[in-house]
Order: C-alpha cells, then sequence, then structure tokens
C-alpha cells in the first residue's frame, strides 16, 4: 500500500511515475529497432526511473528479458561480473525455477557459490574471492544471454565507472563481448558527462560510435504540476501552484530534490488542508535536520583546505574560476595551489560536482545545510 505517492526510490507503476513518455517511448525505439544507447543524464535526474519504467511496458516485459545493473560502486573487472550475475538472477526470479535454474547452469565457475533452497530456487552466496577468472565467469554470463528463451535489454547503470578500473581493459573486453551479442541490446546509463562523451565520442576508445546518443533534462514543469496535484487531490489535499514553482526554481528542476520536498510536503499537510509557500522553509529544515548526522560525520571526514573549499562553493551556488585570485580573496582561501588539490580530492569523493567549468556541491541538502551552518 502506498501511503505517500510521492515515491523517492525504486519504482513503483506509472501511476507515481511523472511524464517521460516521449523519452520512453523514443528508448523504446531505439533498442527494440537494433541500438545500442548511451543514456546521459546528471545523477539524480531521473535516468534509473526512466529504465524502469521502459522495463515495465506490458509489451516489453512480455517479449524480453529485462536487467538493470548498477555499477556503481564497482572498482574493478571482477567486482563489476560479481554484481552482473548477482543482478541477472534477481531480476529473473519473478520469472519462476526454472529460468532461473538455466541461468545458474551457464555458471559452472561459480558453482560453489550458487546455493538451492528444498524446491530449486537457487541462492545467490558469491563473493568476490570467487571470481579468480573474470573473464571465464564473463565468457558464461553472456553464452547464457545469447542463448536466453528471449532477446534481453541490458541496462548497466553509471556506464563510465568501468573507465576508472585500474590496470585493465575493461571497456576493450566489455567492447569485443558486446559487439558479438546478437541476442541482447544495451542501454549505458551515465551521469558524468564529460567522462561518457571521452568513452562513446572519442575515435580512440573501444566504443567509439557504437551506440545512440540520449541525453535526458529534468521534467518540465508544466507536467509535473498537474502530477503532483493530482495526487493532493486524490488524498484529499490541495498544493498551491506558487509551492511547486518555487521548488522548481530552488533545486533546479533536478527530479530527485523536487520529489524529496514534495514527500515532505504530502506528509505535514493534513486532508482538507492546502499546501502553500509558509510550508517551504519548514519542509526543508525538515529534511535538513533528518540528515544532520550524516552531514556532520561528511564534513568531519573533510581536510581542512578540502572543507574550507566546500563551504566556499556551496557559498558561490554556482562557482567558477577556483583558482582566481578573486575566488580565493573572497573566500579567504590559501592559495591556487592548495585549491587546485582540495578539488581534485572533493571531485574524486563525490563532493562536488563539475560540468563545462562549473562547480557545484553534488548533494543540494547538503549545500544548504553548509549555508545554515
Amino acid at each position: 500500500m502506498i501511503t505517500n505517492p510521492f515515491i523517492l526510490y525504486g519504482y513503483e507503476s506509472e501511476k507515481y511515475f511523472c511524464d517521460r513518455k516521449e523519452e520512453t517511448a523514443e528508448l523504446k525505439r531505439l533498442v527494440t529497432n537494433g541500438n545500442n544507447v548511451a543514456l546521459i543524464a546528471p545523477r539524480r535526474i531521473g535516468k534509473t526511473g526512466l529504465i524502469e519504467n521502459l522495463f515495465h511496458q506490458k509489451d516489453i516485459q512480455q517479449h524480453y528479458y529485462t536487467f538493470l545493473i548498477d555499477i556503481y560502486a564497482t572498482k574493478n573487472l571482477e567486482e563489476m561480473v560479481l554484481t552482473m550475475g548477482a543482478s541477472m538472477l534477481a531480476s529473473l526470479r519473478p520469472r519462476g525455477t526454472k529460468v532461473m535454474q538455466r541461468f545458474v547452469s551457464f555458471l559452472t565457475s561459480l558453482r560453489t557459490g550458487v546455493t538451492f533452497d528444498a524446491i530449486g530456487n537457487p541462492s545467490w552466496n558469491v563473493e568476490i574471492g570467487d571470481i579468480h577468472l573474470p573473464r571465464t565467469t564473463l565468457d558464461e554470463i553472456f553464452e547464457y544471454i545469447d542463448a536466453a528463451e528471449k532477446p534481453c535489454i541490458i541496462a548497466i547503470d553509471e556506464f563510465q565507472t568501468v573507465a576508472s578500473y585500474r590496470n585493465e581493459q575493461a571497456e576493450a573486453v566489455l567492447r569485443t563481448y558486446i559487439q558479438h551479442c546478437k541476442n541482447a541490446r544495451f542501454i549505458f546509463s551515465g551521469s558524468q558527462r564529460s567522462m561518457m562523451g571521452e568513452i562513446f565520442l572519442s575515435p580512440s576508445r573501444p566504443f567509439y560510435q557504437s551506440t545512440s546518443m540520449m541525453n535526458i533534462g529534468g521534467i518540465p514543469l508544466e507536467k509535473y504540476i498537474p502530477f503532483s496535484k493530482g495526487h493532493f487531490e486524490e488524498a484529499g489535499k490541495s498544493i498551491s501552484d506558487e509551492v511547486i514553482t518555487e521548488v522548481f526554481r530552488r533545486f533546479d528542476n533536478v527530479t530527485w530534490y523536487v520529489q524529496r520536498v514534495m514527500n515532505e510536503f504530502f506528509s505535514l499537510t493534513a486532508q482538507q488542508t492546502m499546501c502553500d509557500i509558509d510550508m517551504l522553509e519548514p519542509a526543508i529544515r525538515n529534511i535538513l535536520r533528518s540528515n544532520e548526522f550524516t552531514y556532520q560525520s561528511m564534513l568531519f571526514q573533510l581536510p581542512t583546505k578540502q572543507k574550507e573549499l566546500l563551504i566556499a562553493i556551496a557559498k558561490e551556488g554556482k562557482a567558477m574560476n577556483l583558482t582566481s585570485s578573486a575566488f580565493i580573496k573572497k573566500y579567504r582561501l590559501t592559495s591556487s595551489s592548495s585549491v587546485q588539490s582540495a578539488i581534485k580530492g572533493l571531485l574524486e569523493k563525490n563532493f562536488v560536482t563539475t560540468s563545462l567549468g562549473v562547480y557545484e556541491v553534488y548533494d543540494k541538502f547538503f549545500s544548504l545545510w553548509l549555508l545554515a551552518m
């Protein structure tokens, strides 16, 4: 039972998914007509939700096996193979024991890491140490994909992560497998625009010109207003256009932040009452307060120079020319060399994001919390 229609994690159904009709149709058209797709957008804009929405289309569910594999936390090819196997088995689970057993039967190199219950359902107990030869296991996974009873659509989320695997030719390895895979189409989803561009648009890289490129932005305000008002009205509540518009402005139309504030609005609004602009600041304070311990811990772990630069970027909002004398003087930073070192650390830890020379604190709520310190 859904108690709050503004879903923050996962996918429930089209009823709770706002718009993306054109994007879903375009993504479906591409993959069902033989294209692999590089899907690019900033994090938290809704790439994964779009993929899930595609996978939940009735005709896709009927005619394809679909797999969503998030490799963001992986650090090497072994971890990617581990994640791939576990995610694929989990995706096949709703299709029944026989389908799962068929998948497992191909993974002879991992046989000791898969156990079966009394009725034959497999459980994934594979650990990273069990993958002695990742190329062998990858061979087996792709053998299954090519032999699957239905064509497959495989989405690899945060695909730019493969470029950070050290001492490995992961891109070349994957490109070889994918190039020869006839029974699947791939969606390579990524949030780091420059890195995804290098992977798919650079002539020196293995994936050059191997995909159709697709970029998505935020959900239009004119689509989100009726979506959110409809959910409030269904629950006997109401919300003003003004407050929805202000949330879009404050959070740069980044889907997850808008959705998080709307979730808070919905919980704060009693039946037969209206959520208006006066509720915005209390809602944001509630969200910041609920994350305060996490933010304190995040700040505590940073070296002093990184902490000072992070706060400066938060104050600036959208910061440019970080090593300029004007920026250094304005925020009383030490030197251009210390700023260069600090921003490198902040980018590596994902505290800060950059695009076209503009730097921002990655977590917009964390940025607001820093300003309120």
